[in-house]
């Protein structure tokens, strides 16, 4: 197995809090509703002489949108990390940080829809192979996708480790967890890195851009206007 020196164990319950925790839907508005709150307060502000501090901040229904996109990709990402804390064995069992520092870590790469899968080991000490499992977010049961059996590049590179890569060319839209076991020479599993990944689709990945354009472009403005209205600051 990967030379991490960790023993498997056995999956771990996952939190009763679990039911309670709101839709993605639902917490992206009330992230929504707390920033646009936020902007509107400053965007009221005024000096002893009456002028407003940032007049650049008022708000448009386009500025919402632009809003909402990012505070989706915020909740998309914490709902990521938490997916990554379910029940898990071997490496997994531990921090997720640890992946990284024993180059285990599972790094992904959406490219037109198909996701590209990529880890490391360090050394190999008993390893077969590799099983790439996936799973729809929210759900329990992984399917496999491939295995050492059936495609060659994911059998073991030897003692000394080596990078893996696997494209999934047979992925939807949606959130999808990948999950990387490892398999000894005995038929042993051990879980090893997993990634939740965010397929979006063409509309999705295009507001994404304009999204992020638009903050970009914002700040910038807000630099320069704050320096028209103030010169002399900095």
């Amino acid at each position: 197995m990967a030379d991490d020196k960790i023993p498997f164990f056995a999956s771990a319950p996952a939190s009763p809090e679990a039911a309670d925790e709101p839709t993605l839907e639902e917490e992206v508005a009330l992230l929504t509703e707390e920033e646009v709150d936020k902007t509107v307060k400053v965007s009221n502000l005024r000096n002893a002489n009456g002028v407003d501090y940032a007049p650049w901040m008022k708000m448009s229904a386009d500025d919402e949108v632009k809003i909402q996109q990012v505070m989706k990709e915020k909740a998309t990402a914490r709902r990521m990390r938490k997916e990554q804390e379910k029940s898990v064995s071997g490496n997994l069992y531990f921090d997720s940080q640890a992946q990284e520092l024993s180059g285990t870590g599972l790094v992904t790469k959406t490219i037109d829809g198909q996701v590209e899968l990529e880890w490391a080991t360090k050394a190999e000490t008993n390893t077969k192979g590799f099983i790439i499992k996936r799973r729809p977010a929210k759900t329990e049961e992984f399917d496999v996708i491939a295995t050492y059996e059936n495609w060659g590049p994911l059998v073991s590179k030897g003692a000394g480790g080596g990078v893996y890569r696997y494209l999934d060319t047979t992925s939807t839209p949606g959130g999808w967890v990948y999950r990387i076991s490892e398999c000894d020479n005995n038929g042993k599993e051990a879980d090893l890195c997993q990634c939740l990944v965010d397929v979006q689709t063409d509309e999705e990945q295009k507001a994404g851009l304009i999204a992020a354009v638009g903050i970009g472009v914002l700040g910038v403005a807000a630099v320069v206007a704050g320096l028209l209205l103030d010169p002399y600051a900095g």
